[in-house]
């Protein structure tokens, strides 16, 4: 479950990128968060993950206070966080497979079983014949899958994604929504961020819209 309540984001220059946000996402929705650029999408996403802090008011996470969690613990806040951000942050001296790895090595996952790990969740992406190819050699959709593939590696109860079909062509776009729906047809609690509401193909998901930091839907 995720919960804000009169949650506000002031940044050290004065701006207010989020402006008392309430809401509730049960256990296992799938969520669009809709909105012009600057509308507090991205902002959002960083305070689930507790990448960035709120200025005032609460935001729950899994029965945790996110507001007041201590910084030792944001570790194992996250391994229950599936996040695939913008700018993706793939190494690309590393092998797909060792890309993916990553996480579970921080968390410190025995060789064997971090490989089969790894394998499944290549596989669940399509790129399980890819794994020992560097990434610079995947096309733009591949790269992303690539991303996903390492958010869900840990096996996340939540998974959050900040547009992850930016500058995909709409086949690509397509193939990512619809692993992001497999995801959450598994039980998976699933939030993604998109500057379109009319690229959402499904109306049974829920929407929220964002506004110069607030939420109008």
């Amino acid at each position: 479950m995720i919960s804000f309540s009169n949650v506000y984001k002031r940044y050290p220059n004065g701006f207010e990128a989020l402006k008392n946000i309430v809401f509730t996402i049960k256990q296992g929705e799938m969520v669009f968060i809709t909105g012009n650029s600057g509308a507090g999408k991205s902002t959002l996403l960083k305070l689930i993950g507790a990448i960035e802090r709120p200025t005032t008011g609460s935001i729950i996470v899994n029965d945790q206070n996110v507001s007041k969690l201590k910084n030792s613990a944001i570790p194992f806040l996250r391994r229950n966080l599936g996040m695939v951000f913008q700018g993706q942050k793939i190494l690309f001296d590393r092998s797909v497979f060792d890309n993916v790895v990553l996480p579970l090595q921080i968390c410190g996952f025995e060789h064997q079983s971090a490989a089969g790990r790894v394998r499944a969740a290549l596989d669940k992406v399509g790129l399980l014949g890819k794994e020992k190819a560097l990434p610079i050699t995947l096309s733009g959709g591949e790269q992303q899958r690539l991303c996903i593939a390492r958010a869900v590696v840990n096996r996340p109860s939540i998974l959050i994604a900040d547009e992850p079909t930016t500058y995909l062509d709409p086949s690509y776009t397509k193939d990512i929504m619809n692993m992001f729906k497999s995801f959450h047809q598994v039980g998976v609690t699933v939030l993604i961020t998109t500057p379109a509401a009319e690229l959402l193909e499904s109306p049974q998901y829920r929407i929220l819209s964002l506004s110069h930091g607030e939420l109008v839907t």
